[in-house]
């Protein structure tokens, strides 16, 4: 049986989402599973000293760029936002309440709350919103908000967070194929052929 791949990401990540996005085609293409492993970049900023795209002088104007660049590329939907970068422990504290207690709907959760922020421009750090969106795909809305205040919930957002720091991960997207890591949705096309050749 082979691993999965692991995915690393922060919902407030445009890359983040480009690479949920395209992911996916990549692992069925070679047969593997993903492990959606949704953090707190936050906590690893902290560490490394660095800051969101969008607030970094010089860089923040070139990714805005690049993020509209990417999305013509890759042809995936987006919006560049005037609320960047956002909390994201509200649905990432879902995320997790979901896998515990309804996986099949972890997914599905994942990518709306994805198309909700990038898209339709929703601020998905209010639990309020958030839960409007993941109960669209067939969730109890008053059980997702109590998810965002219980206890275990919030360690364990915390708990996979630094769970990925320790494995090395300090940006999003975040990929690591059989032990090899890979930072950023333009190294998708590295993890392709990571998983087709066994490494290069």
């Amino acid at each position: 049986m082979l691993d999965p791949i692991d995915f690393y990401f922060d919902f407030s990540s445009p890359f983040g989402y480009f690479a949920a996005t395209r992911l996916p085609a990549i692992a069925e293409r070679h047969g593997r599973e993903i492990a959606w492993r949704p953090i707190l970049l936050g906590l690893a900023f902290k560490i490394t000293g660095a800051k969101a795209l969008p607030l970094t002088p010089l860089k923040g104007d070139y990714a805005r760029n690049d993020m509209e660049r990417a999305s013509r590329l890759w042809k995936i939907p987006f919006k560049v936002l005037g609320k960047l970068p956002i909390a994201s422990q509200a649905p990432v504290r879902m995320i997790y309440w979901l896998e515990s207690n309804k996986p099949n709907k972890k997914v599905p959760a994942i990518m709306v709350l994805y198309h909700a922020f990038f898209v339709e421009d929703r601020d998905i750090s209010d639990p309020e919103v958030a839960a409007d969106v993941v109960a669209s795909v067939g969730v109890d809305r008053d059980a997702l908000l109590a998810a965002t205040q219980a206890p275990e919930i919030r360690k364990r957002a915390h708990t996979e967070t630094e769970a990925a720091i320790e494995r090395g991960v300090f940006g999003s997207p975040f990929i690591i194929v059989d032990g090899e890591p890979f930072w950023g949705s333009d190294r998708l096309e590295q993890v392709d052929k990571w998983l087709k050749t066994g490494g290069f």
